[in-house]
């Protein structure tokens, strides 16, 4: 059964993309088969795989637009396990242009369905917005997995989130679930870090991952090499953590499984 996560926030600089890129990396290193999607017209996970995207010819943007099958988008990555569907720049204006379409909220879903049941994992990059792009990839996700930057007004917005994944529920997939919240950005040496886990965790009382990911230089100097943090530098912090993020989510399926 493949499983498909949501990486969503609409608060920018929480570590969405980064979350996005190196679990799915991660998880390619467990060998699952993983299908990185990004929706998210900025095209940091296209890039932080070290994609040009000025040089993609089908996107998630055609995919919405052109509604083409995701087949004739999938760029398959020099990382183990791990293929992309990537962004472009034209992807900022799909929003209106799809305003009027029948049945938009799912073009994302029926697109990929042809090819789904070949990966273990999809991890969907979704803009910082609650819009119908994201709400695209909450119709077609299994869960939601939220990151939470450990800063002042972490918890800010979270309400309208919840509020878009209830909607997307009643409307178009009742069985969207929340995977959990990731705790970024962690320093346990700071008083402000232990007030908002406690706050988050009153949020969202049994959904917060164990793992925490740290601030670090490396975490954050992979994108511009075009490569997840593991790649780029196996023993820092980041590369451990985003790893044990995936062993807490392989074994919670095989839990439930």
């Amino acid at each position: 059964m493949t499983k498909v996560i949501a990486v969503a926030n609409q608060k920018g600089g929480v570590g969405k993309t980064t979350t996005a890129v190196n679990l799915a990396a991660s998880l390619g290193l467990y060998n699952k088969k993983v299908l990185l999607i990004d929706v998210d017209p900025q095209g940091n996970s296209t890039s932080g795989l070290g994609i040009d995207r000025r040089n993609v010819k089908n996107s998630t943007y055609t995919i919405l637009t052109e509604r083409i099958s995701a087949e004739e988008c999938i760029v398959e990555t020099e990382f183990q396990g791990l293929s992309l569907l990537p962004s472009d720049i034209n992807l900022a204006g799909a929003e209106l242009e799809i305003a009027d379409y029948p049945h938009r909220e799912s073009i994302l879903k029926n697109s990929v369905v042809s090819i789904k049941q070949e990966f273990d994992y999809i991890i969907i990059d979704c803009p910082p917005s609650l819009g119908v792009i994201t709400t695209n990839a909450l119709t077609m996700a299994d869960t939601i997995l939220v990151p939470i930057q450990c800063e002042y007004y972490a918890l800010e917005g979270l309400s309208q989130l919840m509020a878009t994944v209830r909607r997307v529920k009643r409307m178009y997939n009742p069985h969207l679930d929340i995977e959990g919240v990731l705790l970024t950005m962690y320093d346990g040496r700071l008083n402000l870090t232990q007030q908002v886990v406690a706050e988050v965790k009153k949020f969202f009382p049994k959904k917060v991952f164990a793992t925490v990911i740290p601030r670090g230089v490396r975490l954050s100097e992979a994108p511009s090499f075009g490569m997840p943090c593991y790649y780029f530098d196996k023993k820092c912090k980041g590369t451990e953590a985003y790893l044990s993020l995936a062993t807490e989510i392989i074994k919670k399926e095989k839990s439930n499984g």
